[in-house]
C-alpha cells in the first residue's frame, strides 16, 4: 500500500446511486467508519500527504493514478466524504466540496467554458438568478472572454433561439432567486441534449425536494451556506456532477478549482458532513410552517409567492416533479406596495421576534430582505423591471423555530399595523 489513507466506502457510494431508493435513504447507506470503528468520521487535517514510493507521486500529478492523496488543494480525506454525501443526495456519481456557492458556480462553468477547442463562449442563463451570479455573468466573465444572454428561462422558445454555435451553457436555478420561480428542468435538458451543450442548475434553495440530475442536469451546485449548513455560521459549496468532470475540476494543469484554489477546510468538511443526516428533517420543518404561513397569507388576502400555493404560475408542473415528502420549501416572498413599506414590516417583524432582517437563508429562525436594494441590487434598473422584480418585494426565509399559531400571530399583527 503507497498511500496510508483512505477515501469514503466505495461500495456504498455505488449503491447510493441507486434510484430507486430516497435521497433520505442515499444518506444513510453512506456510511463511513474511522480507523477505530468511530462512528463519526474523523477531521484529516494533513495539508501533503506522504508517498511511500516516488512513482506513485509521478503517476498522481500525470493523472495516471487515482485514490492517492497528494495535497489539500487537490484531494482531502474529510472533504472527500462530505463530497460523496452530497453526490448521493444529488444522485451523480461524485462531488466536489469548495470554499464558496460562488467558487461552485464560477469554477464549474469557467471548466465548462475553458474545455474543447477554444476558450470561451457563451452562457444561456435564466434573467432571475441570484445577484452576485447576475454581476459574474454580467461584470466579470466578458473580460474573460465567456458571454452571458439573460433571457425568461419560461419561455422555452426564446431559450433555444438564444443558442448559437459559441453557446456552451444552460444555466438556472431550480427555484429562482428572489422571485421563486420553477424553470422546467427536463424540457430545458432536452433542449441542451438537442444542442450538444450543458445544463447546469444552481439547487440552493430545493436540496431534498428536487433532484436535478434526475432530470437532466449535466452539474448541481449548491451553497452550503444555507439549507445544508443550516446555521448561518460558515461559508461552503459543492459541484455534484459525472466522476469525470469533478475529476477534470481537480487537473493538477487544468483544473479550475486545482489551479484556482477555492479549497473547501477540512473542519468545513466534517461540520457539514455531520448536519446532512438531519437535513431531511429540517427540509420538512421549513416546508410546514412555510407553506403555513402562505396559505394564511392568501386567505387574508395577501399577495404572496410560494411554489406550494395553486396561485403560483408553475405550481401544476412544479408538484409533479418535486418529492413530496419534503414539501414546496421554506422560501417564500410578498410583494408590498413599495421598498419603504416592505423595509418598515420587515423592521416590526423583527422588533416582535417573528424574524431577522438579514441576508442569507436557510437558518433556524426566519431571515427577511428585501432584494431588490439589497441581495439583488447588483441586476440593474432595467433588467429589475424585465424580470418583475418590485422594490417593494419582502423575500422571507421561513424557519422553524417557534408555535406556528403563534408566529402568525405576530405576522399579522405587524401588517395589521402598518398604516396605523
Amino acid at each position: 500500500m503507497t498511500n496510508t489513507k483512505h477515501s469514503a466506502n466505495s461500495d456504498s457510494s455505488k449503491n447510493s446511486l441507486s434510484h430507486s431508493s430516497t435521497a433520505t435513504q442515499r444518506i444513510r447507506d453512506l456510511q463511513h467508519f474511522g480507523e477505530e470503528g468511530g462512528v463519526v468520521p474523523v477531521i484529516d487535517l494533513a495539508a501533503t500527504s506522504t508517498f511511500l514510493n516516488p512513482k506513485d507521486m509521478e503517476q498522481t500529478f500525470l493523472g495516471e493514478k487515482e485514490g492517492c492523496y497528494l495535497y489539500s488543494r487537490h484531494s482531502n480525506p474529510t472533504v472527500n466524504m462530505f463530497s460523496a454525501k452530497m453526490a448521493a443526495i444529488e444522485n451523480t456519481e461524485a462531488g466536489l466540496g469548495v470554499a464558496s456557492g460562488m467558487a461552485a458556480i464560477a469554477c464549474s462553468l469557467e471548466q465548462i467554458l475553458n474545455s474543447g477547442d477554444t476558450a470561451g463562449g457563451e452562457i444561456i442563463s435564466s434573467l432571475t438568478v441570484y445577484g452576485g451570479t447576475y454581476a459574474l455573468f454580467k461584470n466579470v466573465f466578458p473580460k474573460q472572454n465567456i458571454q452571458v444572454k439573460f433571457v425568461d428561462i419560461e419561455d422555452l422558445a426564446a431559450v433555444e433561439k438564444a443558442i448559437t454555435p459559441k453557446t456552451k451553457v444552460i444555466y438556472a436555478e431550480t427555484i429562482s432567486n428572489p422571485l421563486l420561480k420553477t424553470p422546467n428542468i427536463q424540457k430545458l435538458s432536452e433542449i441542451a441534449r438537442k444542442h450538444k451543450i450543458k445544463l447546469v442548475i444552481d439547487n440552493t434553495f430545493a436540496p431534498m425536494l428536487i433532484t436535478p440530475a434526475e432530470l437532466g442536469a449535466d452539474v448541481v451546485i449548491h451553497s452550503c451556506t444555507k439549507y445544508i449548513s443550516g446555521s448561518s455560521d460558515l461559508i461552503a459549496g459543492v459541484i455534484c456532477s459525472t466522476k469525470e468532470f469533478i475529476q477534470s475540476l481537480i487537473d493538477v494543469n487544468t483544473g479550475a478549482v486545482m489551479l484556482k484554489g477555492p479549497t473547501m477546510d477540512a473542519r468545513i468538511a466534517h461540520e457539514l458532513y455531520m448536519r446532512l443526516d438531519h437535513l431531511p428533517i429540517r427540509i420538512q420543518a421549513h416546508s410546514q410552517a412555510a407553506q403555513y404561513f402562505a396559505d394564511q397569507m392568501q386567505a387574508h388576502g395577501m399577495s404572496v409567492i410560494y411554489p406550494g400555493l395553486s396561485s403560483h404560475p408553475q405550481h401544476t408542473d412544479y408538484q409533479k416533479t418535486i418529492h413530496h415528502e419534503y414539501g414546496f420549501g421554506g422560501m417564500m416572498a410578498l410583494r408590498m406596495d413599495s421598498a419603504e413599506k416592505a423595509m418598515k414590516l420587515a423592521q416590526k417583524l423583527q422588533d416582535e421576534k417573528f424574524g431577522l432582517y438579514a441576508v442569507s437563508l436557510g437558518f433556524s429562525r426566519t431571515l427577511l430582505t428585501v432584494p431588490a436594494v439589497t441581495t439583488s441590487s447588483e441586476i440593474t434598473a432595467e433588467d429589475q423591471q424585465k424580470m418583475n422584480l418590485s422594490p417593494g418585494l419582502l423575500r422571507m426565509s421561513i424557519g422553524y423555530v417557534g408555535d406556528l399559531k403563534t408566529m402568525w400571530q405576530r405576522f399579522y399583527n405587524c401588517y395589521q399595523s402598518l398604516d396605523s
